[in-house]
């Protein structure tokens, strides 16, 4: 799908001829998502787009900016929490989007649909002035800000995720919590490994190194600059978090063998004398000149059973007093 829009102070125009829009006065904006490569070509030909950008689009590589002679490509990457296979499980989907700037006109490739950008095509149709009277450098800006906010969206989602996470922990050592705490760990280091060459990539731009991007748009890459520090910040901080749940989690697992331990301990501390006495008198030495005398006792058997009882009753009492039960 190939959208074209060439706006100036006051007015949008949709035009369906790419040649039309590109000569057009104005601010000429075009907009390729889920495009086949034969519309992508065309696009690439009527703006001349350097063609190893538009392979950067389609393939995985790092948010990045790059300058050419006539003009400016930064690549950045919509990012959201999907699915996974079970029903916690949750992994970060990313999707390239190629935001090419030039001296009057501005193109936004993406080869999946990407809702981001279609809010800011609305806004451009419904008149929003802030962009009507801006020049290509602001669409971009719009175009990766609101990229960019969508970060915190999904941080806010990771947030509800660990303090599920932080609760559990504390309660309980099923292995399904340990698979919670290692999946939201991968999708921190998914994260943070699109987040870091995002706020490079932005850097250049909020520095004004591009000739395409004027000196009163500056200000606003900064604005974003800072926002991707401040996920940069927030990624790092979560990651933290989860090791921390990650350690308590362990503590408590190890915690809870030891009890199971300590009550084996104790179990098998209680049956060692009672072995005893029961392996010292099935010996049954009843015919040897050394015999037993308890063995003919009438009273024999009741009375090593009292011996017995009150054996385990005295180490019943001492591990209490010691704190092993």
């Amino acid at each position: 799908m190939i959208s074209a829009l060439v706006y100036s102070e006051g007015t949008a125009v949709a035009y369906d001829d790419l040649a039309a829009a590109r000569t057009a006065v104005g601010t000429t904006w075009v907009h390729v998502a889920d495009a086949t490569d034969a519309e992508v070509d065309a696009v690439a030909e009527a703006f001349d787009l350097h063609p190893l950008a538009v392979d950067d689009v389609r393939g995985d590589v790092r948010a990045k900016t790059e300058e050419f002679a006539d003009h400016t490509f930064v690549l950045v990457k919509s990012a959201r929490l999907t699915a996974g296979e079970t029903t916690f499980e949750k992994e970060v989907s990313t999707r390239p989007v190629g935001v090419f700037v030039g001296r009057d006109w501005v193109v936004t490739l993406s080869f999946e649909p990407t809702g981001p950008i279609d809010r800011v095509m609305d806004a451009v149709e419904r008149g929003d002035e802030r962009l009507l009277h801006r020049g290509p450098d602001f669409t971009a800006y719009r175009v990766v800000d609101t990229i960019v906010d969508a970060y915190f969206d999904l941080l806010d989602d990771v947030e509800t995720d660990i303090e599920e996470i932080e609760e559990e922990v504390t309660m309980s050592t099923d292995i399904e919590t340990l698979e919670k705490i290692n999946d939201v760990r991968r999708d921190l280091l998914s994260f943070r490994k699109q987040v870091w060459p995002a706020r490079e990539a932005v850097g250049v731009l909020a520095r004004g190194d591009p000739a395409q991007v004027q000196p009163q748009t500056e200000k606003y890459f900064r604005d974003v600059h800072d926002h991707l520090v401040q996920i940069v910040d927030l990624t790092e901080t979560y990651r933290d978090l989860v090791a921390g749940a990650r350690d308590i989690y362990l503590n408590t697992l190890s915690q809870s063998t030891n009890e199971v331990m300590k009550v084996l301990t104790v179990v098998a501390t209680i049956f060692i004398p009672l072995t005893f006495v029961v392996g010292v008198y099935g010996m049954n030495f009843a015919d040897s000149p050394y015999n037993m005398p308890e063995l003919g006792w009438t009273f024999g058997y009741p009375a090593t059973m009292l011996g017995m009882a009150l054996l385990v009753a005295v180490l019943l009492v001492h591990f209490r007093r010691r704190g092993y039960l």
